[in-house]
């Protein structure tokens, strides 16, 4: 029997939706806790390959309690937060509040395969942990390519698949077997956590990602293997209009 919250085609918006709701005021403790503290690590690296700085615009979607939101706002660009889980959202609002006036970020609810933004907007367009849970992992890279400014970055962190069959082997053992104890222990929910074994068991992880963000089309694709693959960065840049393939 598949896990209750993973539901594919159309059903699969409703599955995460109730997922992340019911998670949401425990995210962040068992992010920490799952990850030994490595996300922040992983997502530092990420901010970093996003550039930001003063001047720059940026969207991290799905941004959920606004991690990474911060982390670019803090480094001097306007950041613009969207996720679809609006408990998810109203824990980033909070702290967002606790922040202050100055944190140049705007939280937005909106679903990533129809990104409430035109064309060529933003510098660079991040995305943590929320690629592998669209219905369509080829949309959701078009509508990031399509909302990035030409010569923006794209980035996606997200968890991978080990080349190492052992490696792969023992990692996949973790999630299987540990992850959902810690989702029942703290958070009362052993499925919400089984579900990223088995989210990410239909997902194409960092290889698939990068040979789809070459036919978008982009330059500079590359993998940035986290933690020997375990977790992984994706990266392109959108080409400029003149630069392009005729269609």
């Amino acid at each position: 029997m598949g896990n209750v919250f993973f539901q594919p085609g159309k059903g699969r918006a409703a599955g995460v939706r109730d997922l992340f709701g019911g998670i949401a005021k425990r995210y962040d403790f068992l992010n920490d806790l799952q990850s030994f503290g490595l996300h922040r690590w992983w997502k530092r690296r990420l901010v970093k390959l996003a550039a930001p700085g003063p001047g720059k615009v940026m969207l991290d979607l799905c941004c959920g309690t606004g991690d990474v939101t911060f982390r670019l706002a803090a480094a001097g660009a306007a950041v613009v937060g969207v996720d679809f889980s609006e408990p998810m959202l109203a824990v980033a609002r909070q702290r967002r509040r606790a922040r202050g006036p100055d944190a140049k970020v705007v939280f937005v609810q909106g679903d990533a395969l129809h990104i409430p933004f035109a064309d060529d907007t933003f510098d660079a367009v991040t995305i943590s942990y929320g690629l592998r849970n669209l219905a369509g992992v080829a949309d959701g890279l078009r509508e990031m390519w399509r909302v990035a400014k030409p010569g923006g970055r794209l980035l996606v962190l997200d968890f991978g698949k080990p080349d190492r069959p052992w490696w792969r082997s023992v990692y996949f053992a973790y999630l299987r077997w540990l992850v959902p104890v810690f989702g029942r222990v703290f958070a009362r929910n052993s499925e919400a956590y089984a579900y990223i074994l088995e989210s990410l068991q239909h997902y194409p992880a960092q290889r698939g990602v990068a040979r789809l963000m070459q036919e978008l089309p982009a330059r500079d694709v590359r993998v940035f293997n986290l933690l020997g693959g375990v977790m992984a960065i994706n990266q392109a840049i959108k080409l400029p209009a003149s630069r392009r393939s005729p269609a």
